[in-house]
């Protein structure tokens, strides 16, 4: 079997023995808005007898009128990973390079499609040295901000690579962009190497709607195209295209619920720190944290004993750290309460 030796993703765990706070996979705490709500109506479902829409032309008209690009320059799949997948697939034939504490999908990916890849270490304090990634002429792969760490790299560095080698396409999964850093949307009239990848998963609260989208050069765009109708021209269903058009226009309803997130991330990580974690400095909806008076996994096997959630890595470099979903302010409350319970 040619696939036998495939190490798959390992997604969140998602347990039904009983009720939990989930804070082990990123998901937002607050529903999408109320337009998104009322876009999946009586009508709508009516319609599911017909086909979507495979050029999903309404919703590639308000992505790309809201990010300031052509209809050309835009690019709609079944979520993000989907596009992180075709990407392997189209640009990957020179090999692929990522860091080796990053998102999970990228080595998958790239065992799946034969990529050979050059997994570059991160710095001691978990922050990428961007001097990795400037040769090699391979498809470069970065999340930004980074996951698990949830750490990002300035505009200046991301451009920096970009700009080092035109011949070869770099990916910015920019999955947590809108929980407080700097997206890489700027750079693409000037660099038509640079594939930026998003998702309405996270800060537009619609996971379970399966959307993602990319922003780049037509000629890109083109090659996801043709991998995307030599496989499912389909893969966006109707309900998901017309809750995702909503979702644009509720810019200002999913701005406001990513600030609520960020208030709670800094009041979490200021709890969890006078408790004697240490914790990155995360600009996404989670936080990475460790503590010296504890391991990381039996932190994880505790908590969860105690009906919380949170998302452990068996990876020597980050075995003793969990990262924490942000959620509700009620649920974080509950947490450090965990914490501290099982602490002392």
């Amino acid at each position: 079997m040619r696939y036998a030796a495939l190490e798959a993703y390992v997604p969140g765990e998602q347990p039904r023995d009983k009720a939990y706070i989930k804070l082990n996979t990123n998901e937002s705490p607050y529903p999408p808005s109320p337009e998104v709500i009322a876009s999946v109506n009586a009508a709508a479902m009516e319609e599911l007898r017909l086909y979507s829409d495979p050029t999903c032309r309404l919703l590639r008209r308000k992505i790309a009128d809201r990010c300031g690009v052509s209809e050309e320059n835009v690019f709609l799949s079944n979520g993000s990973d989907d596009i992180l997948n075709f990407a392997f697939m189209a640009f990957g034939e020179k090999g692929a390079v990522f860091p080796d504490i990053t998102y999970g999908f990228y080595s998958v990916f790239a065992a799946l499609h034969g990529v050979p890849t050059r997994v570059m270490p991160l710095r001691e304090d978990f922050t990428v040295d961007p001097a990795d990634y400037l040769t090699g002429g391979r498809l470069t792969v970065l999340a930004n901000p980074n996951a698990p760490t949830g750490l990002a790299l300035p505009l200046p560095e991301i451009e920096r690579i970009v700009a080092a080698d035109p011949d070869r396409v770099v990916v910015i999964d920019e999955a947590y962009v809108d929980f407080g850093a700097e997206s890489a949307l700027s750079l693409l009239p000037r660099y038509d190497n640079l594939l930026i990848v998003r998702t309405f998963s996270k800060s537009r609260s619609m996971a379970g709607a399966r959307l993602g989208f990319a922003l780049a050069d037509k000629a890109l765009i083109d090659d996801l195209e043709k991998i995307k109708y030599s496989t499912n021209p389909y893969n966006i269903n109707r309900l998901t295209q017309l809750a995702g058009a909503a979702a644009i226009d509720s810019d200002e309803y999913f701005a406001g619920n990513c600030r609520r997130i960020c208030r709670t991330r800094e009041r979490t990580t200021a709890s969890l720190k006078e408790l004697g974690f240490t914790v990155l400095p995360s600009m996404a909806n989670f936080v990475f944290a460790s503590s010296d008076q504890i391991g990381g996994e039996e932190l994880y096997r505790r908590l969860k004993e105690r009906g919380i959630l949170v998302r452990h890595f068996d990876k020597d470099r980050i075995r003793e750290y969990n990262r924490i979903t942000i959620g509700s302010e009620d649920e974080m409350d509950r947490l450090i309460a965990a914490v501290k319970s099982i602490l002392s």
